[in-house]
């Protein structure tokens, strides 16, 4: 057995450099520990015997990772409900659909072909992350102190989740609405391409495909869209079809990024405005969510049509958790994480995502890069990272530069003025500064960028 790197254990998932910082062991180890912390909680019935969800991506160690993550869990003694290779989002949806009793999905997401790693969610999909059991499985992992169960569990194949989260995206829209439109997808080989294959017979627009072949070597690039590198081949493919739209999709399928028919990346702070403004005309006055990153055009998009903007911190499952006890029914993250707060669980739903989206732009005369100018109303710095020796007096020199300005701590610092808004926050593995800022105008953004590098510095 390869030593367990304890650092693979994150704020929101299990991830590291397979053959390096874990082995199949991990898995196996896993499986036992996620047992003892379902059955730690206080929704736990020992009555009833425990049905777990397991899946896995398309990376060359996923199988062998999720044939010994589902030996621990039998040989805990609960049975397993193998859904087969599929996106992280249809894995939520299958966990909070049928009301079992949590899951994990082997996935590394959108990092390079060496890594892998583990999603972990309790019932309806709830993430557990650094703050909801995290510790427990890493403590237990490390312990390797496990008693078998007398009992082993079954294993159960389930094969037709796909077809039911489809019916349940289709719910959403009017699909007779949408245009005939021209789209050129790019899954980037990764999972994604599981339900984009599923959606797109639905509708009557073209689909132009580009690596939509499962391959976990990425031979075509890094599927991680927030790498402008990434988007090149989808950006070129758009302007060569004439296209009116473009999808991408990350490693585990639960991020979406759209690029409009001039071949230019749609901002996310807009595409969350914008489903935030549809979602509020399906239900209006609803809470809804943003990250502490800068987007003022999201909060502007809420409040113009009658929602309530609350602020959120960064991080996928802090999300969620904030969304179930703040009653949040939709929420979006700067990174392309879209979350819907509805009956089958708290998570991402891609597919409805780019449904609303389509029947939105089909309502417009205008082509998409058109209609989406009129929202590009302010500059933003992009994220920057700056290597520091000490973060929390990073964050004490920016609230004492800064303090005649609005101020929040809800992660990290954010700072408001009229013309100019920011946040700087710590990474929560390394010691880095992140920066992101935001300004009326492209000036005032890049003296006022460069003023808080200054500081950081």
């Amino acid at each position: 057995m390869l030593p367990i790197n304890p650092e693979i254990f994150k704020a929101y998932d299990i991830r590291g450099i397979y053959g390096q910082d874990f082995d199949n062991e991990l898995a196996y180890l896993l499986g036992l520990a996620y047992v003892e912390l379902r059955k730690s909680d206080p929704d736990y019935s020992p009555e009833k015997k425990m049905q777990i969800v397991v899946a896995g991506d398309m990376r060359l160690s996923s199988p062998d990772l999720k044939t010994n993550l589902i030996r621990g869990l039998v040989t805990a003694g609960v049975d397993v409900i193998d859904i087969g290779m599929v996106s992280t989002p249809s894995f939520y949806f299958a966990v909070g659909k049928h009301n079992y009793d949590g899951g994990l999905i082997v996935s590394a997401s959108h990092n390079p072909k060496e890594w892998n790693g583990f999603k972990i969610v309790r019932t309806k999909g709830q993430a557990v992350s650094g703050e909801t059991g995290m510790e427990f499985l890493k403590e237990k992992v490390l312990e390797n102190r496990f008693i078998p169960a007398q009992t082993p569990g079954e294993i159960i194949e389930k094969k037709n989740i796909l077809e039911e989260e489809l019916e349940h995206a289709l719910q959403f829209v009017d699909v007779k609405r949408i245009k005939p439109f021209k789209i050129v997808v790019d899954p980037a080989n990764s999972m994604g391409a599981t339900y984009l294959d599923k959606l797109f017979p639905q509708l009557p627009c073209e689909l132009i495909k580009l690596n939509f072949n499962l391959d976990g070597t990425f031979p075509a690039h890094e599927a991680d869209p927030l790498k402008d590198e990434n988007l090149e081949q989808i950006k070129t493919a758009v302007l060569n079809h004439g296209a009116d739209l473009g999808i991408t999709t990350d490693g585990d399928g639960d991020r979406v990024f759209f690029v409009d028919n001039k071949g230019e990346k749609i901002d996310p702070a807009i595409v969350r405005g914008l489903l935030a403004k549809l979602f509020l005309n399906d239900r209006p006055g609803v809470n809804i969510g943003y990250d502490v990153r800068p987007g003022k055009i999201t909060t502007d998009l809420i409040t113009d049509n009658g929602g309530k903007p609350i602020m959120t911190r960064v991080g996928h499952s802090l999300i969620k958790e904030q969304m179930l006890t703040e009653n949040i029914y939709f929420a979006g993250e700067s990174s392309g994480h879209f979350f819907l707060n509805v009956d089958n669980g708290c998570f991402e739903y891609p597919m409805i995502m780019i449904l609303k989206l389509l029947e939105e732009f089909s309502s417009s005369e205008v082509d998409i890069h058109t209609y989406v100018q009129k929202y590009n109303k302010y500059f933003v710095s992009g994220e920057i990272n700056r290597d520091v020796a000490d973060k929390e007096a990073v964050i004490k020199a920016i609230e004492e530069k800064y303090k005649d300005a609005n101020i929040h701590k809800l992660d990290g610092i954010s700072v408001e003025y009229d013309n100019f808004w920011f946040n700087v926050r710590g990474s929560n593995t390394e010691n880095k500064i992140r920066l992101n800022l935001e300004a009326i105008d492209k000036k005032t953004m890049e003296t006022k960028r460069d003023e808080v590098l200054e500081l950081i510095k």
